[in-house]
C-alpha cells in the first residue's frame, strides 16, 4: 500500500505542476467564474498547504505551520513560485512516506476529522482523494477560462 501511495502522490503532484504550467496566461490562474469560489492558483496553494500540514507536520513532524486563510486569500503568486511550492510539497510527502513504518500506517492518525478517528493509512488515502478532487477542478477551470 505504501509504495502505491508514494507513486500516486508523486504522479499527481507532478500533474498539478503540469496543470499550473499549462496556463497560457498567468493572470488566468487567479480568475474565477460565477458560482466558483476558488481560483486554480488558490486551489494549488490549498493542496500544498493541506499536504504539508497533514503529512509533513502530522506524520513527519516537519514543523510546518499552516496558514490556511492565505491559501485562499493570497493572489498573483508567480508560476515559478507555485511550481517550487509544489516541488517542496512533493519532497515533503515522499520523504515522510519513505520513513513511515507499517505499524504507523495502521495506527490511529493523530488528528480527528469531523470528530472521527481514522488509521493513518485511511487518512493518507483521504488526502490523496482530496488532492485529486482539487486537481480536477484546476483542470476544468483552466479549460473553462482559457478555452
Amino acid at each position: 500500500m505504501l509504495e502505491s501511495l508514494k507513486k500516486l502522490y508523486a504522479r499527481d503532484l507532478d500533474t498539478l505542476a503540469k496543470e499550473i504550467q499549462s496556463f497560457n496566461n498567468e493572470e488566468n490562474l487567479w480568475q474565477i467564474r460565477p458560482g466558483i469560489s476558488n481560483s486554480a492558483g488558490n486551489l494549488a496553494l490549498h493542496i500544498c498547504g493541506n499536504l504539508k500540514h497533514f503529512i509533513g507536520t502530522g506524520i513527519g513532524q516537519t514543523g510546518y505551520v499552516r496558514q490556511r486563510e492565505l491559501e485562499f486569500s493570497q493572489k498573483h503568486v508567480p508560476i515559478p513560485e507555485l511550481i517550487a511550492n509544489i516541488k517542496e510539497t512533493k519532497d515533503i510527502v515522499i520523504t515522510t512516506l519513505n520513513k513511515i513504518s507499517p505499524e504507523a500506517l495502521s495506527a490511529t492518525y493523530p488528528v480527528t476529522l469531523r470528530d472521527e478517528a481514522f488509521s493513518t493509512e485511511y487518512f493518507l488515502m483521504h488526502l490523496h482523494a482530496h488532492l485529486n478532487y482539487h486537481l480536477g477542478q484546476i483542470n476544468y477551470l483552466r479549460r473553462l477560462i482559457e478555452g
